[in-house]
């Protein structure tokens, strides 16, 4: 089974000029992805490659065209079931981080787990677990204002596995950082995809991309282009193998 099967996608929206012409942010869209796949997506600025981000998710809905993740399509269902689908098998990881500054850098990693029916101490312990491997384990108590860039930028990450999704989300992951923050930030994700982490990643840094199996260029709307990266090297020892394989029964309830 693919992780993602994008069809025919197209995204319009109108404009509130009704002088305006409406806005064609995608326009026929099609892209696969196999399990453990890492595919980058690059293109200019209002090529849509945010808008397919955003369609993948199910955080709006296609003019045309269907998204499937894991085989289960999103076409046709309400908020409530699209809510459901993304706790089950989407994580997002935003540019920005989105995270909940009044609470604390435990409670942003337990919140997604506890939300999709996760027992409390199973989800603070998986959150323990992921904020142990990606360094936060000594700042579980803080809260996440306190907390350089990268380090925000791990907790959001650590947030966006939760739930042990099947497709991890990523737009422009490293925007906000400084070169030494979005190095490390990368790092995490060449080790989740050598864990077998299936990512889509949106970026307009070249090199931010070559860590993914693929390219996909993007231009007006368009997949106009797609290319292989150099190798980056043998898979090394599993870092994150043993949390990502954990059980998955509390996703689907």
């Amino acid at each position: 089974m693919n992780a993602l099967e994008v069809r025919g996608l197209r995204k319009t929206y109108e404009s509130a000029d009704a002088q305006a012409a409406p806005v064609r942010a995608l326009r026929g869209v099609d892209l696969t992805m196999h399990e453990g796949e890492f595919v980058a997506v690059m293109g200019p600025s209002g090529c849509g490659k945010s808008t397919l981000l955003n369609l993948v998710a199910g955080l709006d809905t296609p003019t045309e065209g269907d998204v499937a993740v894991s085989g289960e399509s999103l076409a046709g269902k309400d908020e409530n079931d699209l809510a459901r689908m993304r706790r089950k098998h989407i994580g997002i990881v935003f540019q920005f981080f989105n995270l909940l500054e009044g609470m604390s850098v435990l409670e942003n990693v337990t919140l997604p787990a506890i939300v999709a029916g996760t027992p409390r101490k199973q989800a603070e312990t998986r959150a323990r677990d992921l904020l142990d491997l990606l360094g936060l384990a000594d700042k579980t108590g803080k809260a996440p204002g306190v907390l350089s860039g990268g380090q925000r930028q791990r907790l959001a990450i650590a947030r966006a596995l939760a739930n042990k999704p099947t497709l991890l989300l990523a737009d422009e992951p490293t925007g906000a950082l400084d070169s030494g923050g979005g190095a490390e930030v990368m790092e995490l994700f060449r080790r989740l995809h050598r864990d077998g982490q299936s990512i889509l990643l949106v970026t307009h840094d070249d090199e931010v991309a070559s860590a993914a199996d693929r390219i996909v260029q993007m231009r007006d709307g368009r997949v106009t282009d797609e290319s292989v990266p150099e190798p980056a090297g043998a898979r090394s020892s599993s870092l994150f193998g043993p949390v990502l394989e954990a059980p998955r029964e509390a996703r689907d309830r």
